[in-house]
């Protein structure tokens, strides 16, 4: 992979060709992977597989396969909340969360959602959040009792999918199908800015440091928005990246954010009721574009 070293985000316009990735391990068993949690603290990492309908436990260090627990239907998002040591698969066909013991993968409970589920974040103080992509809301979730706190909604916003969080402001960054960014108030749910962003968002990312959030575009862009106050927000640039490339993490150490993306066959006819299928990737096209100093 090819790293870019912009002097300032606003400043960049294109990201350039990248180079394929280097494997340097790999996890089996893993069908319909959808998300990644870690607990650095346990030295553990959790997988969810929608096709499976699992989640794999695995070794940070070697990446070998500690267990497996059974989840509800198509887990999608995954989230580890260090203060509760909890695991939170969302499950996109059972509108559910299963939750289970980080440490002993042990399953505490299933909670209903009322809704299909997409991304979700912890505020790392006992809530975890999550997008329910046909209801347009946001759900706030007691990980302590497993019990809902609320449903909030998330107008003009629909189909929101990607969301990340500002644990010292309490914003939740969400990004919404209709190519807009809500920020929504953690705690009471009102919705403090509606930004435009890029068509196809799915993941969204918050930097604490420079006050940042990105929106990743399948359109081949990367929404930047800084946040001029608790209550202010800019956009700063839309960077062109490339088409697909809407997969995203943040390191909030190197302050990198890496997008993967590759070519792809035509795409499949989804089916009802059915985990989507999705289009299959061309061999040897997967790249991993790095933006970043």
């Amino acid at each position: 992979m090819k790293k870019l070293n912009p002097a300032q985000l606003n400043n960049l316009e294109s990201i350039e060709k990248t180079v394929r990735a280097q494997v340097v391990g790999e996890i089996p068993h893993t069908a319909g992977v959808h998300g990644v949690a870690i607990a650095p603290e346990l030295s553990r990492g959790f997988i969810s597989n929608g096709k499976a309908a699992t989640a794999t436990v695995f070794n940070l260090k070697t990446l070998q396969v500690i267990g497996e627990v059974k989840t509800g239907s198509d887990p999608d998002a995954i989230v580890y909340e260090p203060m509760s040591k909890k695991v939170f698969t969302f499950n996109g066909l059972s509108n559910s969360a299963t939750v289970f013991d980080a440490k002993t993968s042990k399953v505490l409970g299933t909670i209903a959602l009322g809704g299909k589920p997409e991304f979700a974040a912890a505020d790392n103080l006992g809530q975890i959040f999550v997008n329910l992509e046909d209801k347009n809301e946001v759900v706030a979730i007691n990980t302590s009792n497993l019990r809902v706190k609320g449903h909030w909604a998330l107008k003009p916003c629909s189909e929101p999918t990607g969301i990340a969080i500002d644990r010292q402001h309490q914003r939740l960054f969400i990004g919404c199908g209709n190519q807009l960014m809500s920020v929504v108030d953690a705690n009471t749910g009102s919705i403090k800015a509606t930004l435009p962003i890029g068509k196809r968002t799915d993941a969204i990312a918050y930097d604490p440091l420079t006050r940042l959030a990105f929106s990743s575009n399948g359109e081949g862009s990367l929404t930047v928005v800084h946040e001029d106050s608790a209550d202010k927000f800019s956009i700063v640039n839309n960077v062109v990246t490339q088409p697909g490339a809407r997969t995203m993490a943040l390191d909030l150490k190197t302050h990198k954010l890496y997008l993967d993306t590759a070519k792809f066959q035509a795409k499949s006819t989804p089916v009802a009721g059915k985990v989507r299928s999705r289009p299959s990737i061309i061999p040897g096209t997967f790249v991993i574009l790095v933006l970043g100093d």
